[in-house]
């Protein structure tokens, strides 16, 4: 009886070399699009930045409204060197910066323990729940002003204004992403022995940080956005203040610099934040 096995045919030298070649290609293949999609969105920038160059010098806008690209950088490295009204333009960073992230930390510091042992413990969940979900839909600002009436313009008021904006998503995120963990893993950890703290630092806390991370970057847009918020309506300092400060005596070249440094500052943390999560699970990229 003769069998349906198929002895495995080596390959040719030729055949061989086929196949990285083919991968090669297609990896190539990507990168080209990559660099493509990339060049699209410089092209996509130079040509807003073409235009609003040809609406400043042409005078096709009031330069009240939209002054020149070059007034703007003027602008920039007049604040750069002398600073603005009292405070140097990396103090007037610093200070934005340092609200938002003893905000961030506190925020990833609470919240997401207390979302995990929520997504673990039904109970606990059914009584942090209500005063999440009170609160979360509010506008930031609506509470803000309790903030400034118990803690004044300080930037006490503000960094809890900011944690508070951060916290809800920062919950939210570590509930549901602990919920969706398979049972089988975290029982599979405790018959290896891995209990009580040791479950939720070496287990379920790694298997959720993806999730955690993107929900990092959701509750940085929302920190971000209330921060400049808050310092338009009570502040002595900041980006945000500086911008609006301006305002008040019609420098709109200061205006668009403090509105061009809030959005540089956003994209690079974002920048940051997509970089540790392909550190961390460079599958979500795939």
């Amino acid at each position: 009886m003769q069998s349906n096995t198929q002895a495995a045919v080596p390959l040719t030298n030729g055949e061989d070399r086929l196949a990285p070649a083919a991968a090669r290609k297609g990896a190539g293949g990507k990168i080209s699009k990559e660099w493509l999609y990339r060049g699209i969105s410089a092209a996509s920038l130079l040509a807003v930045l073409l235009l609003w160059w040809c609406a400043g010098t042409f005078g096709w806008v009031n330069p009240l409204f939209l002054p020149k690209p070059q007034t703007v950088w003027n602008a920039f490295m007049d604040v750069l060197r002398d600073g603005y009204k009292g405070h140097t333009l990396l103090n007037h960073i610093g200070t934005s910066m340092r609200r938002l992230f003893l905000a961030l930390a506190a925020a990833f510091a609470t919240a997401v323990p207390l979302g995990i042992l929520c997504g673990r413990y039904r109970v606990l969940r059914a009584i942090v729940d209500p005063f999440i979900e009170f609160y979360r839909p509010l506008p930031p600002l609506a509470y803000y002003t309790l903030l400034i009436l118990w803690f004044g313009i300080t930037d006490v008021s503000k960094v809890l204004l900011l944690f508070l904006g951060a916290f809800a998503p920062l919950f939210i995120t570590a509930v549901f992403s602990v919920q969706r963990l398979s049972p089988d893993r975290i029982n599979g950890a405790r018959s290896l022995g891995a209990k009580g703290w040791k479950l939720y630092a070496f287990i379920i806390f790694p298997s959720v940080l993806p999730e955690l991370l993107t929900g990092l970057r959701t509750a940085v847009g929302v920190s971000y956005a209330t921060l400049v918020a808050a310092e338009m309506v009570a502040a002595v300092s900041g980006v945000g203040w500086m911008v609006l400060d301006a305002s008040k005596f019609l420098r709109s070249d200061i205006m668009y610099l403090g509105i061009i440094i809030m959005a540089l500052i956003a994209i690079a943390i974002d920048l940051v934040i997509r970089s540790l999560i392909r550190l961390v699970s460079p599958w979500t990229e795939q």
